[in-house]
């Protein structure tokens, strides 16, 4: 613990907190507007949850980007065309960090650096804590440290002989080698590890609280997302009968391996973009189990009264909402901030959220979005104090229907859902009506430092931080 007690005044710096995809967007979006701004990470490299090594990741061996190569890069830094159409987590994160390299990021972000607490002034700035106890003063605070790292376990009564994992524990298929084994939950990470327990355990199983839609990554022999980008934009009443004839041709009735039916229409919550479980299912390498009522001794027992002697289980059941150092300045509803655009926070005009959203489409170029609107309204705030206050007002009442027009599944996990298109169309309006900039194939080009990917070393010497601070 550090005993300076000086307060470094950053003037008019901004504090990112986190150098993942998101935090990295947002360095990007602050040097093209010309602000200045420091970034913290705990880790010792960018990447965020796709380092395998970062402690504390629910990364795991055969993890594979769950959108495609071409939908998923960043705006001016596509993915390169060696990746295969679904990149697995060590491309990414190879490419996360090239693109850090590529826009030379890595000179203001101080590693190996925590933050420990956030707290506003009565002058509106943030005091910033660091782990060390150095303490050092913003205008404004972007958390984007992500919504992964907080383990959500359930409780079940009894008690039970084997191992209750959570999956952010898991890495490696060999854990399951001669074990009888249960995953629970299905979502995307939950089926690829139940896929992985099917090859390698002696026995496995997957327990599901609900049925699922089950979309191939493929359609006509290119990526699901990329053949909804091209084909026809149809409105959802009409779109989602017509995708649910083509998921009938290609998957039939999926109960006749032991899932439950869906008890929502598609696109009300998450497909499974995962055609692998249905493989596991088809072979009878893996059961589909019901919800678990409790354990008795080696046994878990379901709730429809059936049970099954098994060594582990590991819960693949998502993870808490929390940003523990800034907390309290969020308004939370169902364990989510409550925030504009799910960007702004409404009661602190300069404290945001990068990431915090769920969605149904690629992350980066979401994140890109996001990061370009909150650069330009800092900008505003100090160049064009009359815009700036225009969009205070809509922070304060603006309630924009992002949801595409898809009536989503009344559930935890969807307070914050909506639609990524939706959310893009809207702050290309807001940009129009303030004069923003679109941001755009070509509008980060000037800060890119040679003309394509190269990937980045395996153990870079990283820059010296750029100390912004008094």
């Amino acid at each position: 613990m550090s005993n300076d007690n000086k307060i470094h005044d950053c003037a008019d710096a901004v504090c990112i907190i986190g150098s993942g995809p998101g935090g990295l967007c947002m360095a990007r979006a602050l040097k093209r507007q010309g602000l200045d701004y420091e970034q913290f990470e705990r880790h010792s490299e960018v990447g965020g949850v796709w380092d395998i090594n970062n402690p504390g990741t629910p990364m795991y061996q055969s993890a594979h980007f769950i959108s495609s190569r071409d939908q998923s890069g960043f705006i001016d830094y596509p993915m390169p065309a060696h990746f295969p159409d679904y990149p697995s987590n060590r491309q990414i994160f190879e490419y996360v960090r090239s693109f850090a390299r590529a826009f030379d990021l890595y000179g203001n972000i101080r590693f190996n650096t925590a933050v420990e607490d956030v707290e506003k002034e009565e002058n509106g700035r943030w005091l910033v804590t660091l782990a060390n106890g150095e303490r050092r003063r913003y205008r404004a605070v972007v958390c984007a440290t992500g919504c992964n790292w907080d383990p959500n376990m359930p409780e079940v009564k009894g008690q039970f002989e084997g191992t209750i994992r959570h999956s952010v524990t898991y890495k490696h298929a060999d854990e399951f080698k001669g074990k009888r084994v249960m995953v629970i939950g299905a979502g995307n990470s939950g089926a690829d590890i139940a896929c992985d327990a099917a090859r390698h355990a002696d026995k496995a199983f997957i327990s599901m609280r609900r049925g699922y839609h089950f979309i191939p990554k493929h359609l006509f022999g290119m990526p699901v997302d990329e053949f909804g980008e091209k084909g026809p934009q149809l409105p959802m009443w009409l779109a989602r009968p017509i995708f649910q004839a083509i998921l009938r041709v290609i998957n039939g009735d999926t109960r006749r391996f032991g899932l439950p039916r869906p008890d929502h229409r598609l696109f009300e919550s998450h497909p499974l973009l995962n055609t692998q479980l249905l493989h596991c299912l088809q072979h009878g390498d893996i059961q589909v189990k019901p919800d678990v009522s409790h354990y008795e001794g080696q046994h878990v027992v379901f709730k429809d009264g059936t049970r099954e002697p098994l060594d582990l289980v590991l819960y693949a059941t998502g993870y808490k909402w929390s940003c523990k150092y800034a907390a309290n300045y969020f308004e939370w509803k169902g364990g989510r901030p409550r925030l504009y655009l799910s960007i702004f926070s409404r009661e602190h005009y300069n404290l945001f959220g990068i990431g915090y959203v769920e969605t149904n489409s690629s992350a980066y170029k979401l994140f890109d979005s996001e990061a370009h609107a909150v650069a330009c309204y800092l900008r505003d705030q100090l160049q064009q104090k009359t815009r700036a206050g225009q969009f205070d007002r809509l922070i304060a009442s603006d309630d924009p229907d992002l949801s595409g027009g898809i009536q989503f599944v009344k559930s935890q996990r969807h307070e914050v859902y909506l639609e990524a298109h939706a959310l893009k169309k809207y702050l290309r309006k807001l940009s129009h009506e303030l004069g923003w900039p679109v941001v755009e194939e070509g509008y980060y080009s000037s800060l890119r430092k040679g003309a394509g990917y190269v990937a980045a070393p395996l153990h870079p010497q990283p820059a010296a931080f750029q100390e912004t601070c008094s």
